[in-house]
């Protein structure tokens, strides 16, 4: 006879994994795009499924409620779509981090490297103040290039940047160490 000897799991990690296991199912993936070689990560597949986006949305608040922050900061686009309810559910600001050129006043902007091509992103630079704890949200994690250039935005306009949520990661793409230093957090893990 083997005894097995693995650590406990508290109930709140096991239904995380049976989350992140949903979650990760729900995901189509979209071979080549928007270049060769690049399998894309679609999460509109997981939105259409009303009662998977709930259980997304309760747990990201579940993650963020004590964290004292004051603002979500989302990024363009799918992060809106995460960002925004966060926000709302938190009672605290939102602000949209877009692509240049999308933002009609004063702005400040960052560009950086992305595994295809160079990007450029921007905010208002009245979006944050100064001693603002910030929340950056984005559906997915990839190499952490959009991200790491937010929070280098958020902090040029004196915010501090408390962590970062997503609905999901790449393995293997390393993002998480662009980010070193703050709390990322994220439901699921895709290849």
């Amino acid at each position: 006879m083997r005894l097995r000897i693995s650590p406990c799991r508290s109930e709140g990690e096991r239904l995380m994994g049976a989350l992140g296991k949903e979650v990760e199912r729900a995901i189509r993936v979209i071979p080549d795009y928007p270049k060769k070689g690049i399998p894309f990560k679609d999460l509109t597949t997981l939105w259409k499924n009303g009662k998977l986006t709930r259980r997304v949305n309760d747990t990201m608040e579940k993650k963020w409620k004590n964290s004292k922050l004051d603002m979500v900061v989302g990024i363009e686009a799918r992060g809106f779509v995460v960002g925004a309810p966060l926000a709302d559910r938190l009672g605290i600001g939102f602000v949209p981090a877009r692509k240049v050129g999308k933002l009609p006043g004063s702005k400040v902007s960052i560009y950086y490297e992305l595994e295809y091509g160079r990007q450029g992103i921007e905010m208002h630079t009245d979006s944050v103040s100064k001693g603002d704890r910030v929340l950056i949200v984005d559906d997915l994690l990839a190499t952490g290039g959009t991200s790491k250039a937010v929070a280098t935005l958020v902090e040029r306009m004196g915010g501090k940047v408390v962590g970062f949520a997503f609905v999901t990661e790449v393995r293997g793409l390393n993002g998480r160490r662009k980010l070193r230093g703050h709390e990322v957090y994220s439901i699921a893990k895709n290849d």
